[in-house]
């Protein structure tokens, strides 16, 4: 038998370690241009903030709300967080919350809530301050324009607790029933420590307590278009235990005489239906003029 013969063996090419090469090449070569677009973009103006928006804010400046937030448009967009921007905001007295969307390029919205305002006061130099529920007191920017929709508080200086007390119920009180009281302050006595006094826009002085504030002011409105339709417009309302109406004592020494209050029942002034009674009614005279009736139809 003859000896087998061994076939040699084929090397591949080594042609592979060009396409290597190259291949790093062209690695190497996208992450320079990316790396390059990426310093273009940082340095361009659409990786900055272009504009800073503020809303919901009526007694703080827009101004005022951005330096809080300390971002302004040139500041790098995309290192700015939103969250720090909320907290920054918050330290603003008057801020209760905040909201920031950032929008892409370069747009920063802030919306804001502020706290509640209850009433106002005249500052020094009559300077416009804004009373909130807690009873701090912020100023009113003279580069805010805004409207007196609360009442003013006067003479107030000395009865702190007492005017944060008043600042609670305030809170707690409809805006609805606050439209026609302009003014409020203290005027306490032994038997009402917390009575107030307020005046209203319809010329009427209503006398009441703040732990009275809240149930009483909501038949205010229905007390005054009850007087109105009886031809009285204008007067001093009681609204304590009972509820009572006395005009305005413009003549005290006149035959030593002082004038009649007009008495309402409050537990027929709150009906059924939320309408007082008419206030010029005296109950112990109609009953009188009842029982007569009943005796004249009785002899005829």
């Amino acid at each position: 038998m003859q000896p087998e013969k061994r076939l040699p063996v084929i090397q591949k090419p080594k042609a592979k370690k060009k396409s290597r090469s190259s291949k790093r090449l062209l690695v190497f070569l996208f992450i320079f241009f990316v790396t390059l677009l990426c310093i273009l973009f940082f340095q361009s103006s659409l990786s900055r903030i272009s504009v800073v928006e503020v809303h919901g804010q009526e007694l703080l400046t827009a101004e005022a709300v951005s330096q809080a937030a300390a971002v302004k448009p040139g500041d790098h967009f995309f290192s700015v967080s939103s969250e720090r921007i909320v907290e920054q905001v918050k330290t603003l007295k008057m801020v209760e919350s905040a909201v920031v969307t950032k929008h892409f390029p370069g747009v920063i919205h802030i919306e804001v809530k502020e706290f509640p305002k209850v009433a106002y006061q005249l500052g020094d130099a009559n300077q416009p301050e804004a009373i909130l529920a807690d009873g701090s007191i912020v100023p009113v920017s003279s580069q805010v324009n805004f409207v007196m929709d609360k009442p003013i508080l006067t003479g107030w200086s000395g009865a702190e607790a007492m005017k944060d007390k008043l600042c609670k119920a305030l809170a707690s009180i409809s805006e609805s029933y606050l439209t026609d009281v302009s003014e409020i302050k203290p005027d306490p006595t032994e038997s009402y420590p917390d009575r107030i006094k307020m005046y209203t826009r319809s010329q009427f002085e209503v006398i009441t307590t703040i732990g009275y504030l809240p149930e009483k002011l909501k038949y205010l409105d229905t007390y005054i278009a009850n007087l109105k339709e009886n031809k009285i417009h204008t007067g001093v309302l009681k609204l304590l235990e009972a509820d009572t109406h006395a005009p305005f004592d413009t003549d005290a020494g006149k035959s030593g005489a002082s004038s009649k209050d007009t008495k309402t029942d409050p537990k027929t002034a709150a009906g059924a239906s939320g309408t007082p009674a008419d206030p010029k009614k005296d109950p112990v005279k109609d009953a009188k003029s009842e029982k007569t009736n009943t005796k004249d139809s009785s002899r005829n």
